[in-house]
């Protein structure tokens, strides 16, 4: 069975984070790979193992001078990635990306796609579904445990009771959730064979988008920062702390007056 993996490359969280001219986090530093998508392709590597035959492909969005962070995710035994790299990418929301995604990955025979839930610098937690939707595929999300059974994805999703048993018919698309699986260390062997695998990297116009179509950006016009907390009132119980509780909460509205 063929997994893709949609992964992500973000500035590296260690290193101090800072805003370009248009008030968008600066990419400019050292890449790494999104923790969030380790688990993905370890489900990915360990369901292939399972069936037998078939390989992990990593699909991604962002730079393409620079995939040090796709080469640790092919260094864990992805076979190879697509990488899809562009100028008038630059701003691009998360519909945007769903849509260039999407043309990369049906360029691949995939029986099953995998996502992180979201990523560590959006947090939007949109695309998944919004690729699924795109790709025409059953989005199961969330998913804690996945199995393939025959031509069946199986996957427990979450719950404050427990968790959902979830299925579908391959293909289909998945989400994964921190933790799901331990992701294995990358061997020296692994390290070293993932030099020599291949990186395509892809523009717009390679997948056949027209970047009119795509209309990617969205423009941040201004960024402040947060007010600071000022410090809250304290009072000494002399015995009317009651009321004072009471005429407080009627000051900020939470109590009409005369509830007292």
């Amino acid at each position: 069975m063929n997994v893709v993996v949609c992964v992500k490359q973000i500035p590296d969280p260690a290193a101090p984070q800072s805003l370009d001219e248009h008030h968008r986090l600066n990419r400019g530093g050292k890449l790494i790979l999104d923790e969030a998508d380790t688990y993905g392709v370890e489900v990915a590597l360990r369901l292939v193992e399972a069936a037998g035959d078939g390989e992990v492909l990593l699909v991604s969005m962002g730079e393409g001078s620079d995939v040090s962070g796709i080469r640790s995710a092919l260094a864990m035994g992805a076979a190879r990635a697509t990488v899809v790299s562009d100028e008038s990418l630059r701003g691009a929301d998360a519909l945007t990306t769903a849509k260039v995604l999407a043309a990369a990955v049906s360029r691949l025979a995939a029986d099953l796609v995998i996502c992180a839930t979201e990523s560590s610098d959006g947090y939007t937690g949109t695309l998944p579904v919004q690729l699924a939707q795109l790709l025409d595929l059953p989005a199961l999300t969330f998913a804690t445990s996945v199995t393939v059974e025959g031509t069946t994805v199986v996957t427990h999703r979450q719950t404050e009771a427990g968790y959902d048993e979830v299925s579908a018919e391959l293909p289909a698309l998945v989400t994964v959730t921190a933790g799901v699986v331990e992701p294995r260390y990358a061997t020296f062997k692994g390290i070293m064979a993932a030099k020599s695998r291949p990186v395509d990297v892809l523009s717009v116009s390679d997948l056949g988008l027209a970047p009119a179509s795509l209309d990617p950006r969205q423009d941040v016009v201004a960024v402040e920062a947060a007010a600071a907390r000022s410090a809250g009132e304290k009072y000494v119980d002399e015995g009317d702390a009651a009321q004072r509780i009471v005429s407080y909460l009627e000051e900020i509205k939470v109590l009409s007056g005369g509830a007292s």
